[in-house]
């Protein structure tokens, strides 16, 4: 996960749809290590950000962050099965995909984070980007301190309960991908939905 990204979580808060058929080229930047990731816990702001509909089981994401895809779901999204855990706060995952070492997606849990997607509207005016989404009918957002899009990189937060947020943050070096890497995120957060919402 990326010094902005750690900046974010540390003040507020704080992957995947690397599609094979969006990820053309060969080469490419040093392979990214999957022992990164943030390096201070994110903090409880308490801030006002919309609730969640309906909020989703997390025992087993909390457990095992690299359990939100199993093998058909990975193999769908282009990235290669099981994802790798990641040193940190979060102890996240890792997802590299299947075709380019280089790109990958950090997926990362904040339970540290007692009001969720809350934390993150509560540090709004902070960011280099704010958007307001919405994930398969969950409240998100995109956001971070350091505007990184250009570069194919991008930070979606996901509320999947009042207490708790997930990052999804696709780092795209080569490909078409890279071009849109939020689109890529809502993507792959669209499969992680639903395959939480398959545990309940």
């Amino acid at each position: 996960m990326s010094h902005r990204t750690v900046q974010l979580a540390a003040a507020a808060v704080a992957a995947f749809g690397l599609l094979t058929a969006c990820s053309g080229g060969t080469g490419g930047t040093q392979q990214p290590s999957p022992t990164a990731g943030p390096t201070s816990a994110p903090s409880d702001s308490g801030g006002s950000g919309p609730k969640v509909p309906s909020p989703l089981p997390t025992n087993d994401l909390l457990a095992d962050p690299c359990s939100v895809y199993n093998a058909a779901e990975a193999e769908n999204l282009g990235v290669r099965y099981p994802g790798e855990k990641s040193s940190g706060v979060t102890g996240g995952c890792v997802w590299k995909s299947a075709a380019i070492n280089t790109n990958y997606i950090d997926i990362g849990a904040f339970p540290q984070n007692k009001n969720g997607i809350s934390d993150i509207y509560a540090q709004k005016d902070k960011q280099a980007y704010f958007t307001p989404t919405s994930v398969d009918g969950y409240p998100a957002v995109f956001a971070d301190t350091m505007d990184s899009r250009p570069s194919g990189s991008c930070s979606l937060w996901v509320g999947v309960t009042d207490q708790l947020a997930v990052s999804v943050i696709p780092n795209i070096s080569i490909g078409d991908a890279k071009k849109d890497p939020c689109s890529l995120a809502k993507k792959a957060a669209t499969a992680m939905i639903g395959h939480l919402k398959g545990a309940s």
